[in-house]
């Protein structure tokens, strides 16, 4: 979509000033923007509020959609554009954005035309991570549409308008045409609603227009959601059924996550253009005719090598690790508290894309904790691929560090490699931090994490994590994907020296049995700051590995 400049005479908020409109949907309008105060880029959203709506909805509807933003980047970190701000005044409501460094996939869509199926498989499985996020917790979004959906360069997506179900005109008065028909009807909506749009999204991507189209009235578009049949695709290819399922007018009869992440998955597994497979390997139940110690499988199965304060850790690396030949990059001092924390914290096995919840996250539901789904041929993905640069979607002090091993990632000012170490040609593991600085970022690499990524952490590292003092998992392990790729995640806190420190971990196979995880640990009571929500978010958008 051509952007259009546009000249405003004042202030919203007496802050933020619209420059240039982005995206239009019938009762939404975003704009590039610039936060005058801080003098930085933002994104503004414009969105009418139903017609007498007093202040204090007004204001109750803003704090719930900043509110919203905050409990989905926890969920979903680096797939969740931040609402820093959101302002009703003169019955539109204005939400602030930071930017999304990404393309509107509508606007990809204009010139473009249409995605080939292995295309829109990526980002159907993409919105299918973040959504499987927020499902788990009880939370739809009741408003996806291509208009809420940027496309970073790399083909990792980022979802806005998280927290705007219900708050604003309704039914769906923003983008009908991707209304369910529930919604359509005004009546109670679920997740099903989520998943309806999902199909919508990918019938556009290979079609080249919605299901439904868009008619002169909104409510005309509403009601053929609801009542004409399903045009049938035709450009869809091995995507079709996946389409119809989610398609479906009843939403008990709707495909399941799993169901539509198997389909999706397929897809990719059978793109003639990914490598062919690999022999599997075996997940090192013996190794060299030895079956090996729980703790000597953590690294080599591993995304996660167990480790504890820095100078247990140290001995616990010097007994599982015979064969480590101690090499360290650059400086190795020894690890703050925090930063043993993190190397306390087991690394995963190829863990995926959507982060267990916070603290309160116990009891989410996953659908697939039990076992991971066939593992896709990954698309090749380049070495080294190089991270977005300033003025292109880096925060600022950030810069890509390019390591030995072959893998990149985008670090904050001053941090650095402080201790490679490695088993043989097995398995390598790097921790990144800085001096004075309590958090830590360990980036891990293995050949022999086996085909299922969910039991490499189940299996393999939380048996060892259950010895640390104060352990407890937040939430179930997730299978997801992470760059088109099966994946895991497991978060859990436990104690320090005495503090609580918090850790993340995402794992993800390449194919072969060769999987990469990354793993970041931080004192508890900092999760939330907002450095750190930056952090992970970009440690998670920048990683890029080699593909051989």
């Amino acid at each position: 979509m051509v952007k259009a400049h546009v000249s405003t005479h004042e202030l919203v908020a007496g802050r933020y000033r619209p420059l240039d409109v982005l995206h239009r949907e019938t009762n939404r309008t975003c704009w590039y923007g610039e936060d005058v105060a801080t003098e930085r880029p933002c994104l503004l959203t414009q969105i009418g509020l139903p017609a007498g709506t007093d202040e204090e909805t007004a204001l109750r509807t803003a704090a719930g959609v900043v509110r919203m933003s905050k409990t989905m980047r926890v969920l979903s970190p680096g797939r969740i554009a931040a609402v820093v701000d959101a302002v009703a005044q003169g019955g539109v409501l204005w939400t602030v954005t930071e930017p999304v460094d990404g393309v509107p996939l509508g606007e990809l869509l204009g010139p473009q035309g249409t995605f080939d199926h292995v295309r829109a498989a990526r980002v159907g499985l993409e919105l299918l991570e973040v959504l499987e996020a927020a499902h788990g917790e009880g939370i739809t979004h009741g408003e996806l549409s291509p208009g809420q959906v940027f496309v970073h360069h790399q083909g990792s997506v980022v979802v806005t308008g998280w927290g705007l179900a219900g708050a604003t005109l309704a039914p769906r008065l923003s983008a009908p045409s991707y209304a369910s028909p529930e919604q359509a009807r005004d009546e109670r909506i679920g997740p099903a609603a989520d998943l309806w749009a999902l199909g919508a999204i990918l019938y556009t991507l290979v079609e080249g227009r919605p299901p439904f189209r868009d008619r002169d009235r909104p409510a005309a578009t509403l009601k053929g959601v609801d009542r004409l049949p399903l045009r049938a695709p035709v450009r869809a290819g091995p995507l079709t059924q996946t389409v119809q399922g989610l398609l479906r007018k009843n939403s008990q009869e709707r495909l399941s996550r799993s169901a539509v992440r198997s389909a999706l998955l397929r897809v990719l597994d059978e793109d003639p253009h990914t490598a062919p497979p690999e022999e599997p390997r075996p997940r090192l139940r013996v190794l060299h005719g030895v079956a090996p110690s729980r703790g000597s499988r953590l690294l080599i199965a591993g995304t996660a090598l167990a480790v504890v304060t820095v100078a247990a850790a140290v001995l616990a690396v010097t007994k599982v690790l015979p064969d480590d030949d101690g090499t360290t990059t650059g400086e190795a001092p020894v690890p703050s508290l925090t930063a043993s924390a993190s190397a306390s914290a087991s690394a995963p096995a190829p863990a995926p894309a959507v982060p267990t919840p916070s603290v309160s996250a116990s009891g989410s539901r996953t659908d697939e904790s039990s076992g991971a789904p066939p593992t896709p041929t990954p698309t090749p993905t380049p070495s080294r691929t190089a991270s977005p640069t300033a003025g292109t979607g880096l925060p600022p002090g950030y810069s890509v560090y390019r390591s030995p091993e072959g893998f990149s990632v985008a670090l904050p000012k001053g941090w650095k490699a402080l201790e490679t170490q490695r088993q043989a040609d097995i398995a390598y593991r790097v921790t990144f931090g800085a001096s004075g600085d309590p958090r830590t970022l360990a980036v891990t690499y293995s050949k022999a994490v086996g085909s299922d990524a969910v039991a490499v952490w189940r299996d393999d590292v939380e048996p060892e994590l259950k010895d640390h003092p104060g352990y407890e998992r937040l939430g179930d392990i997730r299978a997801t994907t992470y760059q088109g790729r099966e994946a895991a995640d497991m978060q859990w806190v436990e104690r320090v020296d005495g503090t609580r420190v918090r850790t993340f971990g995402r794992g993800f196979l390449i194919g072969g049995g060769r999987g990469y995880s990354l793993r970041w640990t931080t004192p508890a009571a900092d999760w939330n700051d907002t450095a750190d929500r930056q952090a992970l978010d970009t440690f998670l958008s920048t990683l890029r590995v080699p593909s051989d």
